[in-house]
C-alpha cells in the first residue's frame, strides 16, 4: 500500500542508499560492512547534513528539506535524472501535477486523436485512467473499448489483461518499465485516494506487480520504438510518444507510429483495414 509522500520519500531514500557502493563515492569496501550500501551518517556527512537530521528524513518525520538539501541527497545516492525528480516531487518542491479532466476528454482533442487515422492513440489521466481512444486503437486493442469504466486504466490493463500480455512483445521487461513510469509520474500523490485504490487493487491481483512496486524503482517517459505481436496483422514495431496538450496539462496523448524502415505501416493500414 502507498504511504504519505513524506513516508515514500523516507522508503525511497533507504532503498538508494542500500545500492551506492561505498568505494563509488571514495569511503572504504564493503568487505567489513554488515549491510550493504552507505551508512546513514555517511549519507549526511557527503551530503553536507547532520546526521540526526538525516535519520530523521528516512524515518518520514514532518521537517521539510530544501531544494538545496535534497539535491546534494541525490547526488551522494548517485540518482539518476528520474530518481532526482522524484525525490523532489516527493518533497514537495515541483510545482503541482495538473489534476485529470472534468467529464472526460475534450471534444478537440478526440478530434486530434480521430485525425490521426491508422495511427493507434489514445489519452490519459494523470493516475493513467483512459478516457479516449481513437478507432485505430480500438481495432489495435479492443480492450480499451470493452473495458468496465473501473477497470479502464492502463496499468490495470497491462498488469491483469491477458490480451495485453499477449500483446506486448516482451511483457515481464514491457510491464516492469510501465510501473517505473507511472510511480514517477504520481510520486507526489501517492496519498491521493486514486491512486491508493489502484495500487492495492493491483498488489491483490499481480504478483508482478506487487514485486515491482517493493522495489520502488522510477524512471521517465522516453519516446522510442516498442515491439508487440498482434494476434491479427502479427509483428509491429512503433514508435511510442506521449504528448501534452498545452490547454489540458491534466492529459497525456500517447501516440504510436510505424517505425522508419519497417513493414508496420502496411500493417497498421491492415488492421485499420479489416
Amino acid at each position: 500500500m502507498p504511504g504519505t509522500p513524506r513516508e515514500e520519500l523516507a522508503a525511497f531514500l533507504r532503498s538508494r542508499r542500500r545500492q551506492v557502493d561505498p568505494a563509488a563515492v571514495g569511503l572504504p569496501g564493503a568487505g567489513a560492512r554488515r549491510t550493504p550500501g552507505l551508512r546513514r551518517e555517511e549519507v549526511a556527512l557527503l551530503a553536507g547534513v547532520s546526521h540526526t537530521w538525516y535519520t530523521w528524513l528516512e524515518q518520514g518525520r514532518d521537517i521539510r528539506p530544501s531544494r538545496q538539501v535534497v539535491d546534494a541527497v541525490a547526488r551522494t545516492l548517485q540518482m539518476s535524472a528520474a530518481e532526482h525528480e522524484y525525490v523532489l516531487r516527493l518533497a514537495g518542491h515541483p510545482a503541482a501535477t495538473p489534476s485529470g479532466t472534468a467529464g472526460g476528454l475534450p471534444p478537440h482533442l478526440q478530434r486530434l486523436l480521430d485525425a490521426l487515422g491508422p495511427s493507434p492513440a489514445y489519452a490519459i489521466t494523470p493516475d493513467w485512467s483512459i478516457v479516449g481512444w481513437n478507432d485505430a486503437y480500438a481495432r489495435f486493442y479492443p480492450g480499451a473499448a470493452d473495458a468496465a469504466e473501473g477497470d479502464r486504466n492502463l496499468l490495470w490493463l497491462v498488469f491483469t489483461d491477458p490480451r495485453v500480455r499477449g500483446l506486448l512483445a516482451d511483457w515481464t521487461t514491457d510491464s516492469r518499465r510501465f510501473l517505473t513510469q507511472f510511480r514517477a509520474e504520481v510520486g507526489g500523490r501517492l496519498h491521493d485516494p486514486a491512486v491508493v485504490r489502484l495500487v492495492a487493487r493491483l498488489e491483490a491481483a499481480s504478483e508482478h506487480f506487487r514485486a515491482g512496486w517493493a522495489s520502488h524503482d522510477v524512471d521517465r517517459f522516453t519516446s522510442g520504438e516498442r515491439r508487440f505481436a498482434h494476434p491479427e496483422v502479427g509483428e509491429l514495431v512503433l514508435e511510442h510518444h506521449q504528448l501534452t496538450p498545452a490547454d489540458a496539462p491534466g492529459v497525456h496523448l500517447v501516440v504510436y507510429t510505424a517505425a522508419p524502415g519497417t513493414d508496420a505501416a502496411d500493417r497498421l493500414a491492415r488492421l485499420a483495414a479489416g
